[in-house]
């Protein structure tokens, strides 16, 4: 039987918020930027980052740097400043341990999200790695699902776990695979949207839940 889990990374492996946070506000003050262009990149990269939007905020500032400078200045700042707590590090060891295989399912710029995998030692904890950028489709679409787990050498059609935040991108996209999902509460819930097979209220309690069996 097949033992796969398949995990969002932002907001549910790792806290992009506070490393969000922290990148805008160094790179702003590398470059000496104003107020107004630091909440621009506050307002525009709030929920995703990718190259095209340091071409637009080039673009709107004048300035020096160029583009593409800027955007690996905050992959960079990104990948130190996101952390992954130990205990959510010892918990994907111990699935490893027991017979799971673990992939990443990720929206966001395959630079970035990379960057953040390998910052914070999931890279070596994980058997694939399946980020939106790849493909140029976004989660709930199957085929990010469907990636992730052919990067493992497993088949969706097998069946799997998804766990992660996002109602819609997560949860209603594990369901449209095929997958039984595991909700990290926080967000709304919407209405229209099917319960999740299970929810908690951190990913610790995520992989207690995987590792009592529940493979099925």
């Amino acid at each position: 039987m097949q033992h796969l889990a398949i995990f969002d990374l932002d907001g549910t492996l790792v806290d992009r918020q506070s490393a969000f946070n922290d990148a805008v506000t160094g790179l702003c003050r590398r470059h000496g930027f104003d107020t107004t262009a630091e909440q621009w990149l506050l307002t525009q990269l709030a929920d995703r980052a990718n190259a095209s939007d340091f071409v637009r905020l080039h673009a709107a500032f004048d300035l020096d740097a160029s583009p593409a400078q800027l955007w690996q200045e905050y992959v960079d700042l990104m990948a130190a400043s996101v952390t992954c707590r130990p205990a959510v590090l010892e918990g994907l060891a111990r699935l490893r341990e027991q017979a799971w295989t673990i992939s990443i399912a990720t929206n966001g710029a395959s630079d970035i999200q990379r960057a953040k995998l390998g910052a914070t030692g999931i890279g070596e904890l994980v058997d694939g790695v399946a980020v939106s950028g790849d493909l140029e489709v976004r989660k709930p679409d199957r085929r990010l699902f469907e990636l992730a787990a052919d990067r493992c050498g497993l088949d969706l059609a097998d069946g799997g776990w998804m766990i992660g935040d996002n109602p819609d991108g997560d949860i209603g996209g594990g369901h449209q695979a095929g997958l039984r999902t595991i909700w990290l509460r926080g967000r709304p819930w919407p209405d229209d949207l099917p319960d999740p097979h299970h929810a908690v209220d951190d990913v610790t309690d995520a992989i207690s839940f995987l590792l009592t069996d529940h493979s099925e």
